[in-house]
């Protein structure tokens, strides 16, 4: 292990603060375009459509609030990997200029629904991005599925795949965030969590003592739901997505659940807009990062 990559792992293990999710793809660009205040009809093409959101990205990450002191890590759509950020590639401007830990997206979208979840699409190009991502000097990865319903067919056969390529990039040197998100909408929320739970439980026990993970999981209906995945030997943290809850909740939700923290995509950018002036984008970035600091610190 490089001294780099030890200097990462101390800080994600070691030092309070949460995980910024800055990592919308294709499918997602657009609606996160529009809540910054870009609408559909200022782009007329993907290219210009990226463009536009590294832009965004930029602004966050370039910004005198967004510093290692508060935030752990930042997870990169794999565009935002290939661009630059003030002269350096993306990847190395966090670590080198902020000290926030790069982490890369690396699936490639959801399949259709199966067993009411919705598994990975096949990655066949796999190993290529993850060569990539080392050479780029990346910590982990994130890779996202999504349960719809207290299905055991289902959540068993999501959490298997996501382990399933966790072990291909552990191979590889690098820490992957599972995340086998529940949809918050669903009525049996409580009982998928129950079965997702427990089938993480079974996966992890089943890793060698040097394979750590960390688990990225919607926010859970009972409190401290997830404190045994938090204390397991394997996993190295437990990050909470905001899953549609609005950042005031989301963060209440992080406060009352012990050892997890903040891992917020749309929930980070609320209320930040293209047509900010730079001071009035900076003070509502600054009490963004501040308030999910605070909750993950709880």
């Amino acid at each position: 292990m490089s001294s780099t990559i030890t200097e990462m792992l101390n800080k994600v293990t070691e030092q309070n603060g949460f995980i910024a999710a800055l990592d919308q793809s294709g499918g997602s660009t657009p609606k996160a375009l529009g809540l910054y205040g870009v609408e559909q009809d200022q782009y007329s093409s993907e290219q210009e459509m990226f463009d536009l959101v590294h832009k965004m990205r930029s602004r966050i990450i370039t910004n005198e609030a967004f510093t290692g002191e508060r935030i752990l890590g930042a997870i990169l759509f794999e565009n935002t990997l290939d661009r630059t950020i003030d002269g350096k590639s993306s990847a190395q401007y966090l670590w080198q200029e902020k000290q926030v830990v790069p982490f890369l997206k690396v699936d490639k979208g959801l399949a259709n629904e199966e067993n009411q979840v919705q598994l990975m699409k096949p990655m066949p190009e796999l190993d290529q991005l993850l060569d990539k991502a080392v050479s780029a000097g990346v910590f982990g990865t994130k890779m996202r599925s999504v349960i719809k319903a207290a299905n055991n067919e289902g959540i068993t056969k999501a959490v298997a795949q996501q382990f399933d390529i966790a072990k291909q990039i552990l191979a590889k040197g690098l820490v992957p965030i599972v995340e086998p998100e529940v949809d918050i909408n669903i009525s049996d929320k409580a009982e998928a969590e129950q079965l997702l739970k427990t089938a993480i439980i079974e996966q992890l026990n089943q890793l060698n003592a040097d394979q750590k993970v960390m688990l990225k999981l919607t926010l859970p209906e009972q409190d401290d739901f997830y404190l045994d995945l938090v204390e397991h030997d394997n996993v190295i943290k437990v990050v909470a997505l905001s899953g549609g809850y609005s950042r005031e909740q989301a963060n209440q939700k992080v406060a009352n659940n012990k050892g997890m923290i903040a891992s917020f995509s749309r929930a980070l950018t609320e209320g930040l807009s293209a047509q900010q002036s730079d001071q009035a984008f900076t003070d509502m970035l600054d009490q963004t990062i501040e308030s999910i600091y605070q909750a993950s610190i709880s």
